[in-house]
């Protein structure tokens, strides 16, 4: 096929860049491979669009522009996009979660390009991050609320006038799939098809629950309170109080580890709950969670599409968790955990305490989620996404 008959295309990402001398820029080493991914599938020339503003990145690495497979464009930070950037291209593919990236519908009906719109986060889920902002003053989180509810009249506008929609996540595409005939539900993970509990990990771990065995809880993530992270600690005092025999670890960190560490010390948990600094995912998350784990403990109280769900599943894990709309959601379709009512640590201890005595469940549990786990695995995920922007030209 000539070069100009391969259909191009550009995406806006929000991908941390830093722009050196030399042709060199520092980008995130994930962000690089997932662009490869779309040089390999893609069928056709594929143009990349950030934004500058970045000073430091924790996992960048050092990159000539001229040795990328995409063609990569920098623009200011809070540059707006215009018709000029997309001219000569057959999809954009832009976020709509950013305010910068919705469009007017005339713009976008005004452009050669057809426009697929990607979204995760409903005003549901803005909201309450904002809510959650108690730094700020009333009358700024009033202020934040009204520009949100703004922002979701452009967001709702862009999206009609879109040729396409994928969103993240059931919540988002309860919110928004209404809105776009060709909208694409998708379950963003991590899981590569070597990354999945075998069945030897697998009937270990149903033959360790079986033999009366400590039950090993896992939790894993950003410790702030939008997720819910202040909740570990009681949840676990009110097993331990109970006469649970248990664990729990915790890796990650934020804004809660100190309060998180001094509650398991105060509480005299230390024996029973550890907390981990992050830890690698793949090389090192994967195989403890596959291999030193029984349930995944998520104290999540917000609706976003968290990857650790799936992820949790593909490891073996089922999940008990607070009964947001995405895991209300999910556990409704995969039957892979339990659920508690929002925000009551009291209800989700109690819902572990019960499976104490239910060891059984648990395995048949984790197999029901592992089984749904793969059948979103991140390749089979990602090619759907790319079918449907093909499929859109």
């Amino acid at each position: 096929m000539p070069p100009r008959m391969m259909p191009r295309l550009i995406m806006v990402a929000p991908a941390p860049v830093i722009e050196k001398p030399g042709g060199l820029v520092t980008l995130d080493k994930k962000f690089v491979e997932g662009m490869r991914l779309h040089c390999e599938h893609w069928p056709g020339p594929f143009s990349c669009i950030l934004r500058r503003g970045n000073e430091a990145m924790p996992f960048g690495a050092d990159f000539r522009r001229a040795d990328l497979c995409f063609d990569l464009k920098l623009i200011d930070a809070k540059a707006p996009l215009s018709a000029e950037m997309f001219a000569n291209q057959d999809i954009v593919v832009l976020s709509g979660d950013s305010h910068l990236e919705l469009l007017p519908p005339r713009l976008i009906q005004s452009l050669q390009a057809k426009v697929v719109y990607v979204v995760e986060y409903t005003l549901r889920t803005r909201l309450q991050t904002a809510a959650l902002d108690r730094g700020r003053p009333a009358l700024k989180r009033l202020y934040s609320k009204l520009w949100l509810f703004l922002q979701e009249i452009r967001r709702k506008r862009a999206f009609r006038a879109a040729a396409g929609l994928q969103a993240n996540g059931y919540p988002a595409d309860m919110a928004y799939g209404p809105l776009n005939e060709n909208h694409l539900l998708y379950l963003d993970n991590r899981m590569t098809t070597e990354l999945f509990a075998t069945d030897e990990e697998m009937q270990r771990r149903r033959a360790r629950l079986a033999s009366g065995a400590p039950i090993r809880l896992i939790h894993s993530g950003r410790l702030e309170p939008m997720k819910g992270a202040q909740d570990l600690v009681p949840v676990a005092l009110m097993l331990a109080r109970a006469g649970m025999d248990f664990t729990l670890d915790i890796y990650g960190s934020g804004s809660l580890h100190d309060e998180i560490a001094a509650g398991i010390v105060q509480h005299g948990l230390s024996e029973r709950v550890r907390l981990h600094a992050p830890v690698d995912f793949e090389r090192e998350l994967v195989p403890i969670s596959r291999s030193q784990a029984d349930i995944f403990l998520s104290c999540h109280r917000q609706s976003d599409p968290s990857c650790t769900y799936i992820e949790s599943m593909g490891c073996g894990l089922p999940i008990a968790g607070y009964e947001n709309l995405m895991w209300a959601t999910l556990l409704k379709r995969s039957e892979a955990g339990w659920s508690a009512p929002m925000s009551d640590p009291e209800a989700l201890a109690a819902q572990i305490l019960a499976l104490a005595s239910r060891r059984e469940e648990i395995s048949d549990r984790a197999e029901k989620g592992l089984s749904f786990a793969r059948q979103h695995e991140f390749e089979a995920t990602f090619q759907s996404r790319m079918r449907q922007l093909v499929n859109t030209l």
